[in-house]
């Protein structure tokens, strides 16, 4: 996106104060539908401001609960949600201040585009000028100024999507809220997308909570994750740290791409320990969870990370282990080779750039899993 196309709206701000106290806090809040069983369970979560902080995690995991709880359009069965360090908890929505971005869009079908990202100031009682130079404003925003006489029929889904996008954000909110907003778009579409929100993130400084189960949006757009699992944040960090030190095998899994080895804590020293594979070949590396001796245990490493060797001298070494090429796929811009990496091991995943005469499926090759990269989780 053009930064000549990002409107500043008069009481918008592109820069990002450095205050101690966060936009929005929850505080030990839980949510249950039932009484019985909680689909948030005891959350503490602070969101930052100006941020891109993206919720993430698998259907039914408490990330889309939370922000409906954020939004007011749930009530917490228990704690506190505040703005500004002031309780919102009983809030109705729209004394909230916050836009809105649904994965459905949310237009209203017999209304023009331009109505449509007017709706927000109409009901606020915005004078009819101001009200039409901001939807200007914001329809320039998006892209889409010269369409504000269409209706939402006459557009493709990206240009709808834009529309509910300039709609959320005209009426200058301190946040906005996003829940699976590309969903609905084809894959070149969608990846066009997720590069102007952070542009426009970029621009606008105002925070974004957004809501996926796409790790891809995730890593490309946000400036920190939390990954849910079962109504908890398993982790809230920044995108790289998030990819580069999973903190339990969750995250690992559910994070990028990991090839993992099963087996059993032989020995621990300091930060790191040694596995022993079901066939006896050994494994060491970083001691995340604190596993003892006699842990059942997963070394995971990323596939990119991994050292294929056609030499199978190479394989008396520390962390190598020879294993069978068995297919080979092609993914434009790398290959992966899988193999069978040994007996009541899951099939092993290497990420290999291009170039070159890559192994074919029979080949019997070397794995060297560096043991500062393989982290090892109970």
């Amino acid at each position: 996106m053009s930064t000549a196309t990002v409107a500043h709206f008069p009481s918008g701000s592109a820069t990002r104060p450095a205050q101690s106290t966060p936009l929005v806090r929850f505080a030990g809040v839980q949510k249950t539908y039932d009484g019985v069983h909680l689909v948030v369970r005891g959350l503490d979560l602070d969101i930052r401001r100006g941020e891109f902080l993206t919720l993430l995690g698998p259907s039914g995991s408490g990330k889309t609960t939370t922000l409906m709880m954020l939004a007011g359009f749930e009530s917490p069965t228990a704690g506190e949600i505040q703005l500004d360090g002031k309780p919102i908890t009983r809030t109705p929505p729209h004394k909230r201040n916050f836009g809105m971005v649904f994965q459905n869009y949310a237009l209203f079908p017999h209304m023009t585009v331009g109505d449509n990202v007017a709706y927000p100031l109409s009901v606020r009682r915005v004078p009819s000028a101001e009200r039409a130079k901001r939807v200007a404003q914001a329809l320039d925003m998006v892209r889409l100024g010269g369409m504000a006489g269409r209706y939402p029929g006459q557009l493709s889904g990206g240009q709808q999507q834009r529309v509910a996008l300039a709609r959320a954000l005209v009426f200058n909110p301190q946040l906005v809220l996003m829940d699976e907003p590309l969903g609905a778009l084809d894959k070149q579409l969608r990846e066009h997308m997720q590069i102007e929100l952070k542009e426009l993130h970029r621009q606008l400084g105002v925070s974004f909570v957004y809501v996926t189960h796409d790790q891809g949006e995730a890593l490309t757009m946000s400036d920190r994750v939390a990954v849910f699992n079962d109504g908890d944040i398993q982790q809230l960090a920044p995108v790289t740290e998030m990819y580069e030190t999973p903190v339990n095998r969750f995250v690992a899994g559910f994070i990028g791409d990991s090839t993992d080895f099963k087996g059993t804590v032989r020995a621990t020293e300091g930060g790191r320990c040694g596995i022993v594979l079901a066939d006896g070949r050994v494994v060491t590396g970083l001691n995340v969870n604190g596993a003892v001796v006699g842990d059942s245990v997963q070394a995971s490493i990323r596939p990119e990370r991994i050292v294929l060797h056609r030499d199978l001298a190479a394989a008396g070494h520390p962390n190598r282990l020879q294993a069978r090429v068995i297919d080979l796929i092609y993914f434009g811009d790398h290959l992966r080779a899988l193999c069978e990496p040994g007996t009541g091991q899951p099939e092993a995943v290497v990420k290999l750039p291009l170039g070159g005469q890559p192994p074919q499926p029979g080949d019997e090759v070397v794995l060297e899993l560096p043991s500062e990269l393989t982290r090892i989780y109970l």
